[in-house]
């Protein structure tokens, strides 16, 4: 059974787009979880333009599930992450104004960088994770690290998939594989959505965690919360 953690930034942008806690970004994260989601994912940026560092602290003595804070690993997110003690930690090599994720790290030019962030996690009991696009040398570069697990970038075949290319899901298929081979866990995220992660999930050998935001909340606008995370624990099994 693949796990559905659910990002909660956008809901932190809604509120953020009006003074006040309306949507509060604690209250949902209680709801998806009593709704079945068995993880809630933050990913707290320098600008704190959705969700704020104060959000992951609040958030930590409310999620009973999994607690996957993602980021780049500058010295105020360690020192967050630090604090708050996730389950969980998803290395992204975002840049400071990027809308959004847009890559995965390159392993190898940073290996030493990420295995020294690593190696402070893990020390702290926190599990770690390296958002990767679906290369293989950047599969083993990650094993290099010494990380727990991979988060594979799946933008390139959401795109491709909504196109009505299946074939987009072969690196995948081949990086997770690798993965598996090496001892690294599987996760994966970005544009995952109720149309393309039964197909995804098919195809991916030892799928641990998907981490889904952006589909998810759209999706809930039409559908319902509650029924949304039904249906994608559905397509999960």
């Amino acid at each position: 059974m693949t796990k559905l953690s659910v990002n909660i930034n956008k809901i932190a942008t809604l509120r953020n787009s009006r003074d006040g806690q309306t949507p509060n970004v604690v209250q949902f994260a209680k709801d998806v979880q009593r709704f079945g989601a068995e993880g809630v994912t933050v990913h707290p940026r320098p600008d704190e333009r959705h969700i704020r560092y104060q959000d992951t602290r609040d958030l930590k003595p409310e999620v009973y599930t999994e607690f996957n804070v993602e980021g780049n690993p500058i010295k105020s997110f360690m020192d967050l992450v630090l604090e708050v003690q996730p389950t969980q930690v998803t290395l992204v090599p975002d840049a400071v104004d990027a809308l959004t994720s847009d890559a995965g790290w390159d392993t190898i030019k940073h290996k030493d960088f990420l295995t020294e962030v690593i190696s402070e996690f893990k020390s702290n009991g926190i599990r770690t994770s390296i958002f990767v696009d679906p290369v293989l040398d950047m599969i083993e570069g990650a094993k290099a690290t010494g990380t727990d697990r991979i988060e594979l970038y799946t933008e390139s075949f959401a795109h491709q998939y909504g196109l009505g290319n299946g074939k987009a899901i072969e690196p995948f298929t081949k990086a997770a594989e690798l993965a598996n081979s090496i001892g690294l866990g599987v996760n994966a995220g970005h544009d995952l959505s109720l149309d393309n992660i039964k197909f995804f999930k098919q195809h991916i050998p030892g799928l641990l965690e998907v981490s889904i935001g952006h589909a998810l909340v759209s999706e809930s606008l039409y559908l319902g919360v509650e029924n949304v995370i039904q249906m994608y624990l559905q397509r999960l099994q």
